[in-house]
């Protein structure tokens, strides 16, 4: 997606080889006409999957899965890290380590809003380690829906994240996958080469 490389080139911070700050358009302060556009992004890539729910984990992704319901006209779900007080009936659940706050989390889902007759698109600003959408992908499979495959807006394709996802034969699908970063210097991995590879195997 050249349009949200190119936002990322612009106005992302590289702050080391494996940290990227996008708060000014995506993550804190949100450029609503761009996550609106992800949305429809992600609606036009997974159109054959026949989705009727998309998930997230609060907080970064509620805007993106939020836009891709919109696009998909389905409702979207997100997980939450914390139990509230108002949520007394099961949840479905999956501990989620999170490598930037040092945390480990018991994210869950109300079994009310999953079952087996959903098909189920999960939706992330980030894939890097992987450990929140493995979570998320372990409590849509024990809901017994099906899993129409996982969304990324970002992904750093230097990292184990996608490898963990494929193993569990996952589809995914990023719309920026950056090959490698340091302060000054950021590498996308080209739609075109990622065509060119699969089509050499």
């Amino acid at each position: 997606m050249k349009v949200l490389e190119e936002r990322i080139r612009q106005e992302g911070l590289i702050l080391s080889d494996t940290v990227l700050k996008v708060d000014s358009f995506l993550n804190h302060q949100v450029d609503t006409r761009l996550a609106l556009e992800i949305g429809r992004e992600f609606g036009r890539i997974f159109a054959d999957e026949a989705v009727t729910k998309v998930l997230t984990i609060e907080a970064s992704g509620i805007q993106f899965a939020m836009a891709t319901g919109i696009a998909l006209n389905v409702p979207f779900i997100y997980a939450k890290k914390k139990k509230a007080v108002t949520l007394s009936e099961e949840v479905y659940s999956a501990p989620v380590h999170s490598f930037t706050r040092g945390e480990t989390y018991q994210v869950s889902v109300s079994r009310k809003y999953l079952s087996p007759s959903d098909r189920v698109l999960i939706v992330d600003d980030f894939l890097a380690t992987g450990a929140a959408l493995v979570g998320l992908v372990n409590i849509v499979r024990e809901s017994g829906a099906k899993l129409a495959g996982v969304g990324c807006v970002i992904e750093k394709s230097f990292q184990e994240g996608r490898r963990l996802l494929e193993e569990m034969n996952v589809r995914v699908h990023s719309l920026a996958r950056i090959a490698s970063m340091s302060p000054g210097e950021i590498r996308f991995i080209e739609e075109s080469a990622i065509h060119r590879v699969k089509e050499t195997v």
